[in-house]
């Protein structure tokens, strides 16, 4: 798990019919002080999180062990707001 702020939503134009419907959000990863780093994620929100929400996020196999996002093609998964 990382720590990270929602920076904004992502569109696609064409998803895969497994994750029709989740929300897809651009998180921007924080140092353990909170500072701002260059890295950035797209993950999918299961918990309602909004642009500017500090979040918990999780990255690669791990994000595909949600309800929602279970076996689906996932990479990123935000799953608490802190």
């Amino acid at each position: 798990m990382q720590l990270g702020k929602v920076m904004g939503t992502v569109v696609s134009t064409h998803k895969s019919e497994n994750i029709q419907g989740l929300k897809l959000l651009l998180v921007q990863q924080l140092s353990s002080a909170n500072k701002p780093l260059n890295n950035y994620v797209v993950a999918a929100d299961v918990v309602q999180a909004g642009v500017g929400d500090v979040v918990l996020y999780s990255e690669g196999t791990s994000s595909r062990h949600t309800h929602p996002t279970a076996n689906n093609p996932i990479s990123g998964v935000v799953i608490s707001i802190v």
